[in-house]
């Protein structure tokens, strides 16, 4: 098949989307597809379609590292003249003619539906979600809410905004409410420190979630079709799961299955099936957990496209039950087609 990879775009995430994307780029290529790996924002010149562009650009391997801190999009833009236009040269006319795109994208149009409606619009297939469910698990209040319709226990919570400015206290976590990767969280001990964690946090969304402390352990569970992975125990050697622990190699102990009680992995793993139909996702997504010392699991969020890069978790928890890195990514390519046949 002719399979684009997509990655990059404009998003605070788009260094942890190009490290993804290369990774199932090569995958793909051992599966003997040929692929190309496009930036969503910077596009490709002097092309027409897939075809041309597979010969002028096509790789037969690609690299990317993640970097310690998150990219600086406002340079980004200026190297590019100041373009703000998030999708770039001849995209969608490349995506138009491939087989199937897969979003190796993360945050931004590519996480939040936006993409995904467009590229409804032009017909062009894709992996993952729909835009809809694609929308719901992006705004963490929105999925939040969702969560609390169907008595799904997460950490209780405010927003700011424009609207409403709370009273808050802490300690609390204060997050953006449509970005990922843990850009712009704060986990915020002392009173004092509040105002600087909200406006840190402003600088990613207008919308910020204030959510109560939990303190515990923290956990992962993807999920693959209708298959539920093993539960996945992260351990950061220092600080919490934040940017530099979850892309730089060697900083967070990932444990797969984790060391939990039969129960309470079974708990977690029907809980996270339960937020996932209800949001909708589709092909693959991971939900994420923390338990506090009296066993009680709190629902943080539910990602459409989770990371597949090196030290993702989706990819860890898949290799525990047998299936690796290279057969994932296929798998997610054949769920992709079955979904748009059915």
């Amino acid at each position: 098949m002719d399979i684009v990879v997509l990655a990059g775009g404009l998003s605070d995430e788009r260094d942890v989307s190009l490290a993804s994307a290369s990774k199932i780029s090569n995958a793909l290529i051992k599966n003997k597809h040929r692929v190309l790996l496009l930036d969503l924002y910077l596009g490709m010149k002097d092309v027409k379609n897939f075809e041309e562009a597979y010969n002028l650009y096509g790789k037969t391997e690609y690299s990317y590292q993640v970097p310690k801190k998150a990219p600086n999009i406002k340079q980004l833009i200026a190297e590019n003249q100041g373009r703000m236009d998030q999708i770039g040269c001849n995209v969608i006319s490349i995506c138009q003619t491939a087989d199937i795109v897969f979003l190796g994208l993360h945050g931004g149009i590519g996480e939040n539906g936006k993409l995904q409606a467009l590229f409804d619009l032009h017909s062009i297939k894709y992996t993952g979600s729909d835009y809809k469910a694609s929308m719901l698990a992006m705004d963490k209040v929105v999925s939040k809410e969702i969560m609390l319709a169907n008595d799904i226990l997460t950490p209780e919570w405010c927003i700011i905004d424009r609207f409403h400015e709370p009273t808050i206290n802490a300690p609390a976590v204060i997050k953006p409410n449509d970005n990922g990767s843990s850009i712009g969280v704060e986990i915020v001990e002392d009173q004092s420190k509040l105002f600087e964690a909200i406006n840190k946090a402003k600088e990613y969304s207008d919308t910020i979630l204030v959510e109560q402390k939990i303190t515990g352990r923290e956990f992962s569970v993807g999920i693959l079709g209708e298959q539920v992975l093993p539960v996945i125990e992260l351990i950061p050697k220092s600080g919490f799961y934040d940017y530099s622990n979850k892309y730089q190699a060697g900083a967070t102990e990932e444990i797969t299955p984790a060391n939990l009680a039969a129960d309470l992995s079974e708990k977690m793993q029907k809980i996270a099936l339960e937020i996932f139909r209800k949001l909708d996702l589709k092909v693959y997504g991971r939900v994420d957990f923390l338990m506090d010392v009296g066993n009680h699991i709190y629902c943080i969020e539910a990602n459409s496209l989770p990371g597949m890069t090196p030290t993702s978790l989706l990819p860890q928890e898949a290799l525990a039950t047998g299936i690796s890195y290279d057969k994932l990514c296929q798998k997610i390519v054949d769920l992709s087609l079955k979904k748009y046949e059915e």
